[in-house]
């Protein structure tokens, strides 16, 4: 059965490096899924011990946090946002800063992934309308969401699981990332605008000034807008204050939520994303049946003998980085947490695998959805435009992280 169990997990991780499987209609959530199908169908794994592998925490606060963003969607707050920020009468970098401390802000609190497919759309719409080259915007976007949703244990999938996982102390996390965020912000904005600089006009013709679709732009409604805001505001004073376990507060501010005399709550969980819960689930039962086998201790130790001890900082800093670009950091962060025993592993963890996923355009969901949304409009970022910002923004925040780790060392 242990020949088993590692074929599948091959199988399921050779789906995350691909992003599929050859020859099948699966993305990564579908590989993860059927990994987990496999798994039980087999008996290698039963039912109850399937539905005890998942950590029924991490995927409650997912859930709700995905239910607020919702509420702001809804509500029409990112729309509003967007679209006064980007008719504030400023120059192109001052624009683009406002841009990227926006984006970070919001990502931290409401996840990157939400963010960028709101903001993206009305982004692209405005940049056209001032006749602005829309790509270093919409790089920044992409960037500074995912710099800004390391910021708390709430900004994006691998913090939520890390944080839940290792019981770290919300307020804890976010003194010790708040500094690195900041300064890869502040390194994201210098280095667009250094590459930028003499080109935030476009040199060819900008696209005709699209039409939004429905789905892209909704009206403020400044009741739900403040609703979800008053939710979102209370939960962060709950979890920075608060001794209440944050997966039982945050599903209650998502009941509240749902409660709603306009919002349908059909509308308000179709906005949920479930492929991703899903792909939690699936990864959840496949890295258990693994650790059963115990092929991942011996690894370890192996590992140990030959001088390579995935424990200590810097070597769990270099694999975290990697594997999130080999992988997708989700996957990555879940093999590397049971070997996250120092006291800063938990924030090297979702630190370095956040900032990794700048790296190229397949790194972060977050820099596909804003490439999906540029080609929607006429704009085209490859993965070379695409990788001569995410490869320099990433190396100078990683250096950022590595020189502060350092000195906390």
């Amino acid at each position: 059965m242990t020949t088993t169990i590692l074929a599948i997990f091959a199988l399921v991780y050779l789906g995350m490096i691909l992003g599929g499987l050859p020859f099948l209609q699966l993305d990564r959530t579908g590989v993860a899924l059927l990994g987990a199908i496999a798994l039980i169908s087999l008996d290698a794994v039963s039912l109850q011990d399937a539905v005890a592998a998942v950590h029924l925490p991490t995927v409650i606060l997912l859930f709700s946090f995905m239910v607020v963003s919702a509420q702001m969607r809804l509500g029409g707050f990112y729309s509003w946002a967007t679209r006064g920020m980007a008719n504030l009468p400023v120059s192109p970098p001052w624009l683009l800063g406002l841009l990227i401390l926006m984006s970070g802000a919001l990502s931290a609190v409401f996840s990157n992934d939400i963010v960028c497919l709101a903001v993206a759309p009305i982004l692209a719409e405005a940049c056209i309308r001032r006749q602005l080259n829309p790509v270093p915007f919409l790089l920044g976007l992409a960037c500074a969401a995912n710099i800004g949703s390391a910021a708390t244990l709430i900004g994006n999938p691998q913090n939520i699981l890390i944080g839940q996982t290792l019981q770290l102390s919300f307020a804890g996390y976010l003194q010790q990332a708040m500094l690195p965020v900041l300064l890869g912000l502040a390194a994201c904005w210098a280095i667009i605008c250094w590459q930028s600089r003499g080109n935030w006009q476009s040199s060819a013709p900008l696209p005709a000034t699209p039409q939004l679709r429905s789905s892209d732009e909704q009206a403020l409604d400044r009741w739900q807008s403040l609703k979800g805001l008053a939710v979102a505001a209370a939960l962060l004073g709950l979890f920075l204050f608060s001794p209440l376990p944050h997966e039982q507060l945050a599903l209650t501010g998502a009941g509240l939520l749902l409660m709603s005399r306009k919002l349908h709550s059909a509308r308000m969980l179709g906005l949920v994303d479930w492929e991703v819960l899903v792909l939690f689930a699936g990864l959840f039962v496949v890295n258990h049946a693994l650790q059963g086998t115990g092929l991942p201790a011996t690894a370890v130790a192996w590992l140990a003998a030959q001088g390579v001890q995935l424990s200590e900082p810097w070597t769990l800093f270099g694999a975290t980085f990697v594997l999130s670009n080999i992988i997708s950091n989700v996957p990555a962060v879940m093999l590397l947490l049971p070997v996250a025993s120092h006291e800063l592993a938990g924030s090297m963890l979702a630190l370095v695998s956040t900032m990794a996923g700048n790296l190229l355009i397949v790194g972060s969901i977050a820099n596909i959805l804003v490439v999906d949304a540029a080609a929607r409009h006429g704009i085209q970022i490859d993965w070379r435009r695409h990788a001569r910002v995410g490869i320099p923004v990433t190396l100078a925040t990683l250096l950022i992280c590595a020189a502060i780790f350092a000195l906390r060392l």
